[in-house]
């Protein structure tokens, strides 16, 4: 069993020598892998362990260490280790020869970390000591199942409140490497797109295809749910998509808390991999509190989801620009895809009588829908919401055949 260390071997040579001795006393094996620039590395911390140089790192992110140190451009430097890491450490994982990665140190570290642990495959233990984690996050953890422990203090040497935090970080990876983490499943896998109002819906299509034999992953679209989404299609990690909650598309267009970017709803038709697609809670914009709603939108029809969470309904103009930017974003998919249309409420919040039933917003988005979709692309129209069994059943009679072709 074997930890890639990563990090700094010049400003941090203390602490990843006392990780590897810990390592080493927990009976694991360490490899060190350097992505200092400027600084020569401590020699202590090469002693008994493997190291990947900073040179080697260095050229595996396209560059030469001294071409790095002439330009001194700290930002162009964490640039090409970062990457150069990612390849180092996803080639020691890809040959069997490292079982989990530990890094420690400051925001560089943190970068360099992101930029491996998206080269990784889930479930393999990843694990960051750094003073970021008490911040921000979202920049460093991206879509990584990645586990962060706060120092308390700066990592700048050790003395008594670093080493038994450093101690338990060593202890955590080595027990996760431990633990049977990378469970091949059978068959295909999944992924279904769900929010709180159209849980109905995406439930009933992880039982259904359950029942069908084929095992589903929910995601839920808050921005990473779907950043999360659209990279494990693209890595290969997903045969087929559910992806009947579409609203992160209507935070992106609008400008709410919960985008996921303008990739949204691409990585399926890049990929070739099946989706059935629905416009679940296009019928709505995410906010915090009502205090942080826009200034703009203060007029607009608004619905208090709880105390840290506004809802602002979607006007007819962006609901017919959602249609076509669905229509653009599944156009060129190469496999089988189909659109669900539910024309009695795209949530629970707009069915009759609820507080965003909107029939003209919702003709709008299916109208533009239709009119800039691909014309053999599916239309099933449906008159009932979302959350109707209908929909889900349909969802998940598509997949199975879909699927069932495909493993023939």
């Amino acid at each position: 069993m074997a930890i890639a260390l990563v990090g700094a071997l010049d400003t941090k040579a203390a602490e990843y020598a006392f990780l590897r001795d810990r390592i080493s006393e927990l009976g694991a094996s360490s490899v060190l892998v350097d992505i200092g620039v400027l600084g020569e590395p401590g020699l202590g911390v090469l002693a008994d362990a493997r190291t990947i140089t900073r040179q080697t790192v260095a050229r595996a992110g396209g560059a030469e260490l001294s071409a790095l140190r002439r330009a001194a451009d700290r930002n162009a430097a964490m640039t090409v280790m970062g990457r150069g890491a990612a390849v180092v450490v996803h080639e020691l994982v890809a040959r069997g020869e490292v079982d989990a990665v530990l890094a420690v140190g400051g925001s560089n570290a943190a970068y360099v970390m992101s930029e491996v642990c998206a080269a990784l495959p889930l479930g393999l233990p990843k694990v960051l000591v750094s003073t970021i984690a008490a911040g921000d996050t979202r920049a460093y953890v991206r879509e990584a199942d990645l586990t962060l422990m706060y120092p308390v203090v700066d990592i700048n040497g050790l003395n008594r409140l670093s080493r038994p935090v450093l101690a338990n970080a060593a202890a955590a990876v080595v027990g996760m490497a431990a633990t049977p983490h990378r469970s091949a499943g059978d068959g295909p896998l999944v992924a279904v797109s769900m929010f709180g109002v159209t849980t109905d819906c995406g439930s009933a299509v992880v039982t259904g295809l359950d029942q069908a034999g084929i095992e589903a992953v929910t995601f839920h679209c808050t921005g990473v749910g779907g950043r999360t989404l659209e990279a494990l299609v693209r890595t290969g990690g997903l045969q087929a998509v559910a992806d009947l909650t579409t609203t992160e598309l209507a935070d992106e267009l609008v400008g709410g808390v919960c985008s996921a970017g303008p990739d949204r709803l691409t990585a399926a038709a890049g990929a070739g991999v099946p989706q059935v697609v629905s416009v679940g809670a296009l019928d709505m914009v995410n906010f915090y509190g009502p205090e942080r709603v826009p200034e703009q939108f203060r007029d607009r029809l608004l619905h208090p989801h709880n105390p840290a969470v506004t809802l602002m309904r979607t006007s007819t103009v962006e609901c017919a620009e959602l249609g076509r930017r669905i229509a653009a974003r599944i156009n060129p998919s190469t496999a089988p895809v189909a659109v669900l249309f539910p024309h009695q409420g795209l949530s629970q919040l707009s069915v009759p009588g609820a507080p965003f039933h909107d029939p003209a917003a919702d003709h709008a988005l299916y109208r533009a829908l239709r009119a800039a979709l691909r014309p053999d692309i599916v239309v099933r129209d449906f008159d009932t919401d979302l959350n109707d069994p209908a929909v889900s059943a349909a969802a998940v009679e598509l997949l199975a055949t879909w699927l069932e072709k495909e493993t023939r």
